[in-house]
């Protein structure tokens, strides 16, 4: 990352929507730009798509619908969503969108989650007892298997997910 970086315009939402087919589910657009601190994407759901259920423990996500319609599902039932609205998905609650006859694009910000890695713990020892630290950076290896190919992110687990509960994108058969 630059040592200052820059404001920039990084994206027109409305451009980056009207260049993908409207047939076509998953993220549309994502920032990566270098040493972010936030993760964000716009992603579509096809008309009649939906991203299932699932919770999302670490993440707060902020989630701005920019075209369409659809529903978000929640633990408490169902809320119609359309062009304009601004959801707040808190960690910890179920959630889930399903896209209207028209489809459903949105924008999803929430803090960055560190990627997938595979390391050791270090050690390292103190005048009372040697004390273990965890390297920082992601989830075990044993869910790799669950990573969307898409975007990279883990996957709801649980019986029936088809689809990425962040990009949207179809899941392999498992």
């Amino acid at each position: 990352m630059a040592a200052n970086p820059l404001a920039a315009v990084l994206a027109r939402v409305p451009d980056v929507t009207r260049e993908v087919s409207a047939g076509r589910s998953g993220a549309l657009w994502r920032l990566a730009e270098d040493g972010r601190q936030l993760d964000a994407n716009v992603v579509r759901l096809a008309a009649g798509s939906r991203v299932a259920g699932h919770v999302e423990p670490d993440l707060d996500v902020l989630l701005y619908v920019v075209e369409g319609t659809g529903r978000l599902d929640t633990a408490e039932g169902e809320q119609a969503v359309g062009a304009g609205c601004l959801v707040w998905l808190p960690r910890g609650a179920r959630r889930g969108m399903a896209a209207g006859p028209e489809g459903l694009a949105y924008l999803t910000v929430h803090r960055r989650r560190p990627g997938l890695s595979i390391g050791a713990a270090s050690a390292r020892t103190t005048a009372a007892a040697p004390v273990v630290e965890e390297r920082e950076g992601g989830e075990p290896a044993c869910l790799l298997d669950r990573v969307c190919p898409e975007c990279g992110r883990l996957a709801p687990d649980g019986p029936g997910v088809r689809f990425c509960g962040w990009c949207g994108s179809g899941l392999a058969a498992g």
